[in-house]
């Protein structure tokens, strides 16, 4: 684990995650201390920064620093600044709760995000923390056995339908999409076991949100497996808990965690500014030819609008 001479590291658990303190990011930072920065991402796959007093274009600019923005397939970004995306539940949303599982960001993309940056503008008086899990720890913590069987192994990550669903139930973030009627299928296959393109280090690349079955299996077939790894992979023993403070910011390495958005603050809003980077396409033990999609394999009355 790194030790930076140029800024505080405190872990917030055994797992994963650490805040970070000396950092104003609203100010140019040198290439050696972003180099440290990014060490600590590879390090704790989550960093956690507070106090901090960004404008948009500050938030921007420093997330650009991990990798170019991202567009995301179903959530129109904020008009003002295209790099972003507004999440925000009004105090009388009681229905949808975006993030309310447990997920790596679009997993269904050819190539899904390389990370997230979150940023909190407006919170409620409790609650609305967020929870991450190590998905590196996860495939350590199994069987020899199950290891093995899992390495050769790919899956089909699928969205499917979620327009046409978050049109009828308030609470859904239906101010931030487009076209709600339409319905989309999105599909595509990634190695179960991948393989990180910094580190070497080998994860586990499923989750409940997106996962679908395993490649040349009925869903019948795969959901017992994909439910026990699933289950198994948010012990408490493989997961940190952040509580958001106004000005708080985290960065999440979404090539090998898993998170989830606690929606337990009804009556009160919260507003966070999300920056997602473009990642790359997942590589794991065994090349798989069917899975060498140039684009995303996207299927439905899109209307051209993806």
């Amino acid at each position: 684990m790194i030790n930076s001479s140029h800024f505080g590291i405190k872990p917030v658990s055994g797992a994963l995650g650490a805040e970070i303190d000396g950092v104003d990011l609203g100010k140019p930072i040198s290439a050696v201390v972003f180099d440290d920065l990014h060490q600590a991402l590879m390090d704790y796959k989550v960093i956690f920064f507070r106090d901090q007093d960004l404008t948009p274009e500050q938030h921007i600019a420093f997330s650009r620093r991990f990798g170019e923005p991202m567009e995301d397939m179903f959530v129109k970004e904020s008009e003002d600044y295209p790099e972003l995306m507004e999440l925000l539940k009004e105090a009388d949303d009681t229905g949808y709760n975006f993030g309310g599982s447990w997920h790596s960001d679009s997993t269904y993309r050819t190539s899904p995000p390389m990370g997230v940056s979150l940023y909190a503008r407006e919170l409620p008086p409790f609650g609305g923390d967020t929870i991450w899990c190590n998905m590196e720890m996860v495939f350590e913590n199994l069987s020899a056995g199950m290891q093995s069987m899992l390495e050769p192994l790919y899956a089909e990550h699928l969205a499917q339908g979620y327009r046409e669903k978050l049109a009828v139930i308030k609470g859904d973030y239906s101010k931030s999409f487009e076209n709600v009627g339409d319905v989309v299928r999105v599909e595509v296959n990634h190695p179960v076991v991948r393989v990180h393109p910094v580190t070497g280090r080998k994860s586990l690349f499923i989750n409940d949100a997106y996962t679908h079955r395993f490649a040349n299996m009925t869903a019948e077939e795969s959901q017992p497996l994909i439910e026990y790894l699933c289950n198994f992979a948010i012990r408490p023993y493989f997961t940190c808990r952040f509580s958001w403070q106004p000005g708080s910011l985290a960065i999440w390495d979404n090539r090998n965690t898993m998170h989830y958005a606690i929606s337990d603050y009804h009556g009160h809003r919260r507003l966070m500014h999300r920056y997602t980077m473009k990642g790359d396409k997942p590589m794991g033990m065994v090349s798989y030819p069917e899975c060498n999609m140039s684009s995303d394999n996207i299927s439905g009355n899109n209307n051209g609008n993806l």
